[in-house]
C-alpha cells in the first residue's frame, strides 16, 4: 500500500529495493522525510520521481538555434555585467594573495 495524500492510500503492487546509505545520510533523509510528513521510503520515491521529471522536461540543445536561445535565456536571467578577462584575472590574483577575506 502506498500513501498518495495525507490520510489516503492506494493498493499498488510494490517491489522492494535495498538502498545502501551511510548512517549520516540515512538520518538526514529521515529528518527531511519527517518534516514533510512522509516515511523514508515515500520521501526517497518522491525524490527519485522529481529528479526523473526534471530531467525529462529539460530542453535539449540539438542545433545552433537552440544554443542561441539557451544563451539568450541565460542573459535575460542575469543582471549587471560580466567582468572582462583582465579584471577576472586580477580578482583571482588578489584572492590568491589575500585569501577569501580580502585582507
Amino acid at each position: 500500500m502506498i500513501e498518495i495524500a495525507e490520510g489516503e492510500s492506494k493498493e499498488i503492487p510494490m517491489t522492494r529495493v535495498q538502498v545502501l546509505l551511510d548512517e549520516d545520510e540515512k538520518q538526514k533523509f529521515e529528518r527531511h522525510a519527517r518534516r514533510e510528513g512522509l516515511s523514508l521510503s515515500a520521501w526517497l520515491r518522491e525524490a527519485g520521481t522529481t529528479r526523473l521529471k526534471n530531467q525529462s522536461t529539460a530542453r535539449k540543445i540539438v542545433n545552433p538555434a537552440d544554443l542561441r536561445a539557451f544563451f539568450a535565456a541565460c542573459d535575460a536571467e542575469e543582471s549587471g555585467r560580466e567582468p572582462d578577462w583582465e579584471e577576472h584575472l586580477a580578482t583571482l590574483e588578489h584572492s590568491k594573495m589575500h585569501g577569501a577575506t580580502g585582507e
